[in-house]
C-alpha cells in the first residue's frame, strides 16, 4: 500500500507540479484536439498548429494570472 501511495504522489507531482492551472489548460487543449481529431474537422497540419497555439496561449494566460499585481 505504501508503494501505491508513493506512486500516486510521484505522478501527481510530475503532472501537476507547482501550477495546476497549466496542467488543466494542457488537459483542456488535449481534449479539444481529441474532439477535432475524432470528428475529422481538420487535417494533421492544422491540428498540429492549433495544438501548439493552444498550449502557448494557455501558458501565457497562466503566466499573466501569476504575475499580475496583488490587490490590497
Amino acid at each position: 500500500m505504501k508503494f501505491l501511495k508513493a506512486f500516486g504522489q510521484f505522478w501527481y507531482d510530475f503532472i501537476i507540479g507547482d501550477d495546476w492551472k497549466i496542467a488543466a489548460a494542457v488537459l483542456l487543449a488535449l481534449v479539444i484536439l481529441f474532439v477535432l481529431t475524432v470528428s475529422g474537422a481538420l487535417g494533421d497540419t492544422a491540428l498540429t498548429l492549433l495544438g501548439g497555439a493552444l498550449i502557448v496561449v494557455a501558458f501565457s494566460i497562466s503566466l499573466a494570472i501569476d504575475v499580475r499585481p496583488k490587490k490590497r
